[in-house]
């Protein structure tokens, strides 16, 4: 889809410029995919923050839990 986009000369030289791109049209639509990746990292990272999405780590904690009691053995 086509849209039309007003930008100052000084902002579309900003956006060639992040993107690498030497055309405007690749440009524009580089840094709105960048643009839309950001924001999906953001609602995922939102979602780990707010608890509604988890991680078990069961073989980790467990490793770690070993490794603790190893170090207050040694320190004894």
């Amino acid at each position: 889809m086509k849209v039309t986009v007003e930008l100052s000369e000084n902002e579309m030289a900003q956006i060639l410029d992040f993107t690498g791109e030497s055309k405007k049209g690749p440009a524009i639509r580089r840094l709105m995919e960048q643009a839309l990746q950001q924001l999906h990292r953001a609602q995922i990272a939102q979602r780990f923050i707010s608890g509604e999405w988890g991680v078990e780590l069961e073989g980790f904690e467990n490793d770690r839990d070993r490794d603790r009691q190893r170090a207050q053995e040694l320190a004894e």
